[in-house]
């Protein structure tokens, strides 16, 4: 019974996340399709670099393939100074590929600094952040600016989804979860044009909006210390913060590798970790101006945030731990379930997709992720990496 208000907070989470969020997708969906066809605004796509080898060639070929004019399309691959072969990689491509452009940090600096960087340097009227592992459809870019329906939309993102599915337990697990952190997670945010996290990995951006809130974004810290991990949300959330609307285009689609080891896999969930805490904190007393049912998201998330390790820690204290994963293994079935029957999964090649019970791993994964990772992801807030390493070299610039 003590644990009854808990589960009641869950069930409360639960239910204004999917069910609400459901119900306003479906009554705002005429609005939600809504797209300026034919719009055709000048266009650069950055992409920040570190230590991504070959595989930034293939990124920079796929923007060749794009179905977008050659004329009003430039591509900015930011190099943060990578200790691999990356920058000789993006060179290559650039001499082979017309309109791209390789710049070089004169340091590490991080991603949010890397891209600031080439959005100075550009002159077009829409910056598309993509990351540099990711491979984007070749009508995503025209899918993204036709979302720009409003002045007060100042960024649209993209649909997700796993290029490597089937590498192990550990990819065929994260696909799962990608397609509910995309198609369900933000039904709430997606009715309300207030996604208040907009993926790196396919982003469109109003370059006038970056440009303003620039001088915010250079200088984020924690006591002092610079902070180069969240951007995505935190830049999002700035948006949001200054009246602007943020919404997603699930027509928008690209493909990003999934983390194929533990070790990766937990460095990145301890990332956005750091970030969710960081920036649910901070943005905590700018939350009364969401809309009603935005605003109790935002805190009740927070707030399991905070919470729910300590009743896992409760759980295992009372020897009642094997209980708890029952419990998740049952609502892991159930979104399996979801998963299966989904008519977007249906649609994708058989490559693409995974067996339902491939999430069943998550039940015993988000606990763990949750008493591990929230403890020490609170420890190292002040931390000044984005997961980069290396010393850098000199600085440069190519076309």
């Amino acid at each position: 019974m003590r644990a009854f208000p808990i589960y009641l907070f869950i069930f409360i989470v639960f239910l204004n996340r999917y069910v609400f969020g459901l119900y306003l997708t479906i009554v705002n969906r005429k609005k939600l399709a809504k797209k300026i066809e034919g719009y055709e605004p000048t266009v650069t796509i950055v992409v920040p670099l570190f230590n991504e080898g070959k595989s930034i060639y293939d990124t920079i070929k796929a923007f060749t393939k794009l179905e977008y004019p050659s004329e009003k399309l430039n591509v900015t691959v930011v190099d943060d100074c990578s200790t691999d072969d990356s920058y000789e990689w993006a060179l290559k491509a650039a001499k082979e590929f017309p309109n791209v452009t390789v710049l070089r940090n004169p340091y590490n600096m991080g991603k949010r600094k890397g891209i600031n960087h080439a959005v100075r340097e550009s002159k077009s009227e829409i910056i598309v952040s993509v990351d540099s592992d990711v491979i984007i459809h070749p009508k995503a870019v025209r899918e993204l600016v036709a979302g720009f329906v409003s002045p007060k939309i100042a960024a649209v993102g993209g649909r997700v989804h796993v290029s490597n599915p089937n590498v192990n337990w550990l990819t065929r697990m994260q696909t799962v979860k990608y397609y509910f952190g995309q198609e369900h997670l933000k039904n709430l945010e997606r009715g309300l044009d207030c996604c208040l996290c907009l993926s790196g990995c396919l982003t469109a951006y109003r370059r006038k909006v970056l440009i303003d809130l620039e001088p915010i974004l250079e200088d984020r810290s924690i006591f002092g210390i610079p902070i180069k991990y969240g951007e995505d949300r935190y830049l999002t959330h700035l948006i949001v913060k200054h009246g602007y609307k943020t919404r997603m285009n699930m027509d928008a689609l690209c493909f990003t590798k999934a983390q194929e080891t533990l070790r990766t896999y937990f460095n990145q969930q301890l990332r956005w970790k750091r970030s969710n805490i960081v920036d649910f904190i901070i943005f905590t007393a700018d939350a009364w101006r969401l809309h009603p049912l935005m605003c109790v998201q935002y805190l009740s998330m927070l707030a399991l945030l905070l919470i729910y390790p300590f009743l896992i820690v409760t759980h295992l204290v009372n020897g009642q731990f094997f209980q708890l994963v029952m419990f998740h293994c049952a609502v892991i079935a159930l979104f399996g379930g979801i998963y299966y029957f989904a008519p977007s999964i249906r649609r994708l090649p058989p490559w693409l997709r995974v067996h339902p019970l491939s999430f069943l791993p998550m039940a015993v994964m988000m606990p763990a992720a949750y008493i591990i990772l929230t403890p020490l992801g609170l420890l190292t807030l002040d931390s000044s990496s984005w997961e980069t390493r290396g010393a850098p070299k000199k600085v440069g610039a190519a076309k």
